[in-house]
């Protein structure tokens, strides 16, 4: 079966394929695998930040993406910029807040699995600092595919620039897509409740759900991947995607459902490898790709990333995933 109401993609129509709004940054990870920031001597400077990410992943698909953002008036704003345009994303709706300064997010790599996250946001980063009166609400509502987080609910005037931007978005509205990625990260809410309050009022008007066994148990109270898949789709979604880490990816719509193996590769850094799905994904939501095809594909685009020290700068284009998932080494 083919997921419904598909796009191809093809030039004209909606100005973008793909409109992410939420976190950007800089990534600043070790050079060095295996040792705690405490010892660490050198660094690499990354792009970062899940949304924004994944409208690089989205255009290394070549797809039309732009991201919603906000960063701060200094260097690393203008770092935050450049990164954006050099791979192919359109910054105009980039703002400069004054004030805050960009944020910062440091790493430590312990492969295969162990990769904490060190955020230095502030109280009041300049990615949450996006207010309802500063969106394009036609270019969201006509674009392919709209993206948005669960961190971009937590903290106002963010929360209230979603709730306008998804108001042109609901589901019954056109035949574009509505990917809510559920991302969680406790130490930016208040409590698991508030994030669970805000999932709830942000659901019906997705109609896509993405999120890892963490992230759906906080979202629909249960872990279970089948249950938390048929919880999204009871909670309106047509499409629910569970990344179940080294099981694999379990995918359910209201008329089939997938189950993807993981696919080996060496993993170097983890952190990115959702954001590469979620460029994957939206390429196959686009192109109107059978469920089981878009989730492997996805699958095969997070492995790919995962085996690689960088986030943005690693994301693979089409015949790289295709290349990995036929077995061609890179």
């Amino acid at each position: 079966m083919t997921i419904c109401h598909s796009v191809d993609g093809s030039p004209g129509g909606a100005l973008y394929d793909l409109i992410t709004i939420g976190r950007c940054g800089v990534d600043v990870y070790p050079l060095q695998a295996g040792v705690g920031l405490a010892d660490v001597e050198t660094f690499g400077k990354f792009l970062g930040g899940s949304p924004t990410n994944v409208a690089v992943a989205a255009a290394r698909h070549g797809l039309r993406s732009a991201v919603i953002t906000g960063v701060g008036a200094d260097p690393f704003g203008e770092f935050v910029r450049r990164a954006i345009r050099g791979f192919g994303v359109d910054d105009a709706y980039v703002s400069t807040i004054e004030g805050p300064p960009t944020p910062v997010t440091f790493c430590e790599i312990f492969p295969p699995d162990h990769f904490p996250l060190y955020f230095y946001r502030g109280e009041h980063p300049p990615d949450l600092q996006i207010t309802p009166s500063s969106l394009d609400l036609a270019a969201i509502g006509e674009a392919r595919v709209f993206w948005f987080s669960l961190t971009g609910l937590s903290q106002e005037p963010s929360a209230a620039a979603h709730a306008a931007a998804l108001s042109v978005r609901g589901p019954a509205r056109g035949s574009g897509w509505t990917v809510f990625d559920l991302d969680w990260r406790p130490m930016l809410w208040e409590s698991p409740e508030a994030a669970q309050a805000a999932v709830r009022r942000a659901l019906p008007y997705a109609n896509v759900a993405v999120g890892n066994l963490d992230e759906v148990e906080t979202a629909v109270g249960v872990r279970d991947p089948e249950a938390a898949a048929q919880a999204l789709l009871d909670a309106g979604v047509e499409v629910a995607i569970v990344k179940m880490g080294p099981e694999g990816v379990f995918a359910r719509t209201s008329e089939e459902s997938a189950l993807v193996e993981p696919v080996e590769v060496k993993v170097v850094n983890g952190i990115g490898a959702g954001d590469a799905f979620g460029g994957a994904i939206c390429l196959g939501l686009l192109r109107g790709w059978p469920l089981e095809r878009t989730i492997r594909f996805a699958n095969a685009a997070g492995a790919f990333v995962a085996a690689r020290l960088a986030c943005a700068d690693a994301m693979p284009s089409t015949a790289e995933v295709e290349d990995l998932l036929n077995g061609v080494r890179s």
